[in-house]
């Protein structure tokens, strides 16, 4: 039981160095996230699209 109030001690302790990001910093790159996240779906959401309309006119042949 000792051992693992230690570990929880210890635990606090590094959670305690930690440097935490502002306010504005999470934001900014959840946004980045966010866009570039937008951007890849609407590229392969197109490749996708690309490929499925030239595979029906190859298969409809």
């Amino acid at each position: 039981m000792n051992k693992i109030f230690q570990y929880l001690k210890d635990v606090r302790t590094e959670l305690s160095k930690i440097t935490w990001p502002k306010k504005e910093e999470v934001i900014k790159l959840t946004l980045i996230v966010f866009i570039f996240s937008a951007l890849v779906a609407f590229y392969v959401g197109g490749l996708d699209l690309i490929f499925t309309n030239v595979l029906g006119k190859i298969i409809s042949r």
